[in-house]
């Protein structure tokens, strides 16, 4: 049997497209490449616990599918939810983020627990966080640091048990020095940081995710499975795959449509220049 099949690694999947979070576009980590198994250890060490983390990754590396594995192995009991700090309105995005009272919004009766509300007792994963309103991020690790929550209009803070994991495509800490971050909050994810390295930089991962991706979607399209000629195997791997997972599963996909019983150079659409 092959040691470096993907099933004989730790493997973090997302395979049922159907049911998964629209947020979630790269559906699968393999931990074979000599970087990725210390991501991994790093991972299994830092999951357990309250401390707040922030992942580091390009678009496309997996880096919500990291955080919902940190939740499940967190132990936490309450629920994994996830924010794009982008989509927040910019005329309701306290609100949003904390909640509010009742009759706050449109004489509104009910109150509303906000994402980091919806929260307690489990993860809130904050996907580039860098993008979050900088006056809302000195109020978030406010409520991070006091585990109490102010919600818009209301007059008493609201206990809350939420253990933050953050994300982002770009180094913080140069936003920072142009006072586009807050430092504070930057030093409060600093002992938890986890970098997802890109794709091109983990090559012992590629084969084995490739051989992943090419079983998941013959098996939905009822399809047998072809072989990876030697010629293609050694495309993907000097391929810089700037797209990341994302684009790799998407290559496979395709190149399992137009194949014969094996998928040779001529079957992957990649780029000759890259």
């Amino acid at each position: 049997m092959n040691p470096h099949h993907p099933l004989n690694q730790p493997i973090l999947t997302f395979a049922d497209a159907e049911r998964s979070p629209l947020s979630i576009r790269a559906k699968a980590l393999v931990f074979v490449d000599p970087r990725s198994r210390q991501l991994h250890e790093e991972t299994e060490r830092l999951a357990p616990g309250y401390q707040p983390l922030l992942i580091r990754g390009e678009t496309g590396t997996g880096k919500e599918l990291l955080a919902r594995h940190i939740h499940r192995s967190s132990g936490r009991p309450g629920l994994f939810v996830a924010l794009n700090c982008a989509s927040l309105s910019p005329q309701h995005a306290e609100a949003e983020l904390f909640g509010h009272a009742p009759g706050v919004f449109n004489g509104s009766a009910s109150s509303r627990a906000g994402w980091f509300g919806s929260a307690h007792g489990g993860t809130l994963y904050l996907d580039e966080i860098g993008d979050l309103p900088l006056a809302l991020q000195g109020k978030l690790l406010r409520a991070l640091e006091t585990r109490e929550v102010l919600r818009v209009g209301a007059r008493e803070a609201h206990p809350v048990d939420v253990r933050l994991v953050a994300a982002t495509s770009f180094d913080l800490s140069r936003a920072a020095r142009v006072g586009k971050f807050d430092e504070r909050l930057l030093r409060y994810l600093d002992d938890g940081r986890l970098l997802l390295p890109p794709l091109r930089e983990r090559p012992g991962d590629i084969l084995p995710m490739a051989s992943y991706f090419l079983g998941m979607h013959a098996q939905r399209l009822g399809l047998p499975a072809p072989l990876l000629s030697p010629q293609a195997q050694q495309l993907l791997e000097n391929y810089r795959w700037p797209g990341n997972t994302r684009e790799l599963e998407s290559v496979i996909h395709f190149a399992l449509l137009v194949c014969g019983e094996s998928i040779d150079p001529e079957h992957l659409e990649l780029p000759a220049s890259a």
